[in-house]
C-alpha cells in the first residue's frame, strides 16, 4: 500500500513539474515577445542612421550614439513637455483620489437612502463613450474661456472619476465593519474613521489607483490636443507628436525621444508594481 501511494506522489509531482515547465515556458515566450520591440527601440535609439534598416539588423550596435538623447531631448522641448505633463497631472490626481476615496467610503460604509440607485447612477457613466462628451465638453470649456489653459485638463479630474469610485468602493467593502464599529465606540467619527483607518489600509488601492490615473494623464494626446493651442503649453505627447512630423525620417532621434517618454512611466510601475498586484487581487474578492 506505501508504494503504491509512493509511486502515485512520485507520478503526481511528475505531473506538476511537467504542468509548471510548460507554463513557464509560454510565459518566457509570451515575455519576449512584448519586450523585442521595446529592445528594439532602445537599440534602434543608439544607432546611426544609415544602420537602422540594415540587413541583417543589428540587435547592438557597433558605435552608441548617446549624442541622439541629448539631440532629441533639444530639439523636441521634452523637459518642458514633462513639466507641463506633470503639472496637469500630479494635481488633480492627488486631490481627485481624495474626493474618489471619499465617495467610495460613503458607498461602501455609509447607510442612506437612494445608496444603491446612486450608485448605479454613477456606474452608468462609465457606459458613456468619451467621444459622445467631446463637443458638449468643448462647448462648456470654451464658454468659460478655459481653452488654451490647463483648466479643462486639471479641474474635471479633482473630483475623481467614476471608475475610480467603483474601484475603491470595492476594495473598502473587504475592510471589516467591526473596525468600524469599534471606532465609533471610540468617538470616532466617519471622517476620522476614513483618515485614521480606512486610508491607511488602502494603501494598496491608492496605489493602484494612482499608477493607473498617472498613467492614463501622462499618456493623454486628445485632451491636450484639443484644449491647447500654444506651444508653450504642449504637454509631452503633443511635443514628441509634434517631433516626430518634424523629424518623421529620423527614426534614431524618435525612437531616442520615445525611450525618454517612457522612462518616468516604467520607473513608477517597477516601485509601485507590489501595491499594484496587491491592490488587482484584493479588489476582487468581494463584490
Amino acid at each position: 500500500m506505501s508504494r503504491e501511494l509512493s509511486i502515485s506522489n512520485r507520478n503526481k509531482k511528475k505531473k506538476e513539474t511537467i504542468s509548471k515547465c510548460f507554463i513557464y515556458f509560454f510565459l518566457v515566450i509570451g515575455a519576449l515577445i512584448m519586450a523585442v520591440p521595446f529592445f528594439w527601440m532602445v537599440s534602434t535609439s543608439l544607432k546611426t542612421e544609415g544602420t537602422v534598416f540594415s540587413i541583417p539588423p543589428k540587435w547592438i550596435p557597433d558605435v552608441f550614439l548617446w549624442s541622439n538623447y541629448s539631440k532629441a531631448i533639444e530639439e523636441a522641448q521634452l523637459v518642458q513637455g514633462l513639466v507641463n505633463t506633470l503639472t496637469i497631472v500630479i494635481p488633480p490626481l492627488i486631490i481627485g483620489l481624495f474626493s474618489a476615496s471619499i465617495a467610495a467610503y460613503g458607498f461602501a460604509k455609509l447607510e442612506f437612502p437612494g445608496r444603491e440607485k446612486l450608485f448605479l447612477i454613477l456606474l452608468s457613466t462609465m457606459m458613456i463613450p468619451g467621444i459622445v462628451t467631446m463637443v458638449p465638453s468643448y462647448v462648456i470649456y470654451r464658454n468659460l474661456g478655459w481653452i488654451d489653459t490647463f483648466k479643462p485638463l486639471m479641474i474635471p479630474g479633482m473630483f475623481g472619476g467614476a471608475a475610480c469610485v467603483f474601484f475603491l468602493r470595492q476594495f473598502f467593502k473587504n475592510i471589516p465593519n467591526e473596525l468600524i464599529e469599534a471606532a465609533e465606540l471610540d468617538g470616532l467619527g466617519h471622517f476620522g474613521i476614513f483618515i485614521k483607518i480606512v486610508l491607511p489600509l488602502s494603501k494598496p488601492a491608492i496605489a493602484t489607483q494612482a499608477i493607473f490615473g498617472f498613467l492614463g494623464g501622462y499618456n493623454d494626446y486628445m485632451g491636450p490636443l484639443i484644449y491647447l493651442n500654444n506651444p508653450d503649453k504642449f504637454t509631452l505627447q503633443l511635443k514628441l507628436s509634434s517631433f516626430n512630423g518634424s523629424y518623421s525620417s529620423e527614426w534614431t532621434l524618435i525612437m531616442a525621444g520615445a525611450v525618454l517618454a517612457l522612462i518616468p512611466t516604467v520607473l513608477i510601475f517597477y516601485f509601485a508594481q507590489k501595491y499594484f498586484v496587491e491592490g488587482i487581487v484584493m479588489t476582487g474578492l468581494k463584490g
